[in-house]
This record gives structure tokens, sequence and C-alpha cells, in this order.
């Protein structure tokens, strides 16, 4: 299906700013984890790596159960338990990129952290309204907004130990990557390598010029 590349542009934006910001801050992830866990050196690596793993399999799931539905009941939709799996993962997702957005350290410009989050969430939402059609415009669409908003309160009301955060920060990257990646690789989505470069070399580009 030919599909707008303005969602390669955004995807290209995401993977940007994975690249060029979040990974770099594995290794401080890593060493605020091992200031508190006395055994291992690649938590946060691996917590990357279980992030990566987890969305993955998710998506794996809801194509199998579409797959299914398509040959059992003639409905191009993933099943009721994919899209509670779904929604439950998305939301500790979005709480995730809430309490990073509250407990911003100043690093690094926020505003170009909103915009690289906020275009990977379009990317993010393109993603699940096609594997659950009315099920995500009825429900889901709210349920993500809502954990996003619970969790920025969240955040707000209960400061998590820099560990936990570290753990949650890593785990999202691995999220980041193949949410991204598994929406630009299939060939039947007809994506425009162009846009997707463009997005990520000039978002890139615009990371390394601002200090």
């Amino acid at each position: 299906v030919p599909r707008s590349r303005w969602l390669s542009v955004s995807g290209g934006i995401s993977v940007a700013y994975v690249f060029v910001h979040l990974l770099p801050e594995l290794e401080h992830h890593q060493r605020q984890i091992g200031a508190e866990v006395e055994f291992g050196d690649r938590h946060a690596y691996l917590a990357a790596l279980a992030g990566l793993a987890v969305f993955y399999g998710l998506e794996l799931l809801a194509v199998t159960s579409r797959r299914t539905r398509r040959r059992e009941e003639s409905k191009d939709l993933a099943g009721r338990h994919v899209f509670v799996l779904h929604m439950a993962m998305f939301a500790l997702y979005n709480a995730v990129v809430a309490e990073i957005l509250v407990n911003w350290d100043n690093s690094w410009p926020l505003f170009l952290f909103t915009f690289a989050l906020a275009v990977h969430f379009v990317v993010v939402d393109y993603g699940l309204r096609d594997h659950h059609k009315q099920d995500y415009d009825r429900v889901g669409r709210y349920v993500l907004a809502g954990t996003f908003a619970a969790g920025f309160v969240g955040a707000i009301l209960v400061q998590p130990p820099e560990p936990v955060v570290a753990v949650m920060s890593a785990f999202l990257v691995g999220g980041i990557v193949i949410n991204v990646l598994k929406e630009e690789m299939p060939a039947e989505r007809e994506s425009s390598f162009l846009a997707f470069a463009g997005g990520l070399v000039g978002y890139a580009g615009l990371l390394l010029i601002v200090p």
C-alpha cells in the first residue's frame, strides 16, 4: 500500500534520535545501574536488547493473529487478546516517555526531544491502527493518550530511583528502533527511502550542530 512520505520522514527522524542521542546515553545509564548492581557490566545494553525483543515479539504476534483471522474469519485485524497486550505494553512505553520528559536533565534541548518523540508517536499510531482498526480508533488511542498523561502526573508525584529510570530509558531505546524499522522495512509498505533518509540526515545534522 503506498504510504505517506511524511511517515517515512518521521521514521528517519526517530532513528536519528535513537542513534545520535539515545544510544550514546546508554553508557550513562549503565553507570547509574552499575552503581547499584554488583554483578555484570552490560545491564543497560541488555535492557535495550530486551526492549527490541519484546516489541518485535508483539509485532510477530499481531501479524500471526491477523493472518489467522483473515483465513478463518475473513477479518483483517488482530485478535482481542493481542489488542489488550499491545495496549498494555504501549501504555508502559508511553509512561516511560512521560517520565523522561518530566525528569529532563537539560543536557539536550527539550524541544528537540519533544519533536522527535512526537513524530515517533505518529509512526506508532499508524502501525497500531493498521493492526487493530476500529478497536484502536474506538478505545486504543484514548487508552494510550490517557496513560501518557497518567505517566506524566505520576512522574511528578513519585520520583523513581535513578537506576530504575536508567533501565526504563534503555528499554525504550530498543523499542523505538524496532517500532520504526518494522514500519519502514516491509516491501508491501512501499516506503520512500529518500524521505526516510532525508528525515534521518536532516535531524541527525540538527542534533550535531545544536549544543
